[in-house]
């Protein structure tokens, strides 16, 4: 059985969970660089490819337009979260009180994604869309993670 869309964006929502673990766990210093690096970097690419080939066909449906929007929102106050610890330091309190909140806002989409948005799009796309969306966002994924890793 082919890979549908659905399933690619699990394996990313799995290594954000992990990631966002690890950064709340971390201390001031290298690794928690290396943490939030990745954790920045994975969020861009994932969004940037979910927005392409899952957010944008369900916005092309009645049924899915709330849905996507709302969904759009959540990835842009995680962004202005994201770009405000690429701001501060690491290693004061505040930058952990942030980090704190960007968990919270990551761990309630992704799970408000998994349970709602994930079953209202698998009513609005076929069979053939979601494994063809697999493919265009395994593709779009790996480049924005060779580009955002290159930047």
């Amino acid at each position: 059985m082919k890979e549908t869309i659905f399933e690619a964006l699990r394996e990313s929502h799995a290594i954000q969970r992990s990631l966002i673990r690890k950064l709340m766990l971390s201390h001031p210093g290298e690794r928690r660089v290396e943490l939030f690096t990745a954790l920045r970097i994975e969020l861009a690419a994932h969004e940037a490819a979910e927005e392409r080939y899952l957010y944008a066909p369900i916005l092309m449906d009645d049924r899915g337009l709330h849905s996507s929007r709302d969904a759009l929102a959540d990835h842009h106050k995680m962004d202005e979260m994201v770009e405000d610890l690429q701001t501060r330091d690491h290693a004061g309190r505040g930058w952990m009180a942030t980090v704190h909140k960007l968990s919270k806002e990551l761990h309630d989409h992704l799970r408000e994604e998994e349970k709602i948005f994930f079953q209202l799009s698998g009513k609005i796309l076929t069979s053939a869309q979601k494994t063809s969306l697999a493919t265009k966002y395994r593709r779009d994924y790996r480049r924005m993670h060779v580009t955002l890793q290159e930047a």
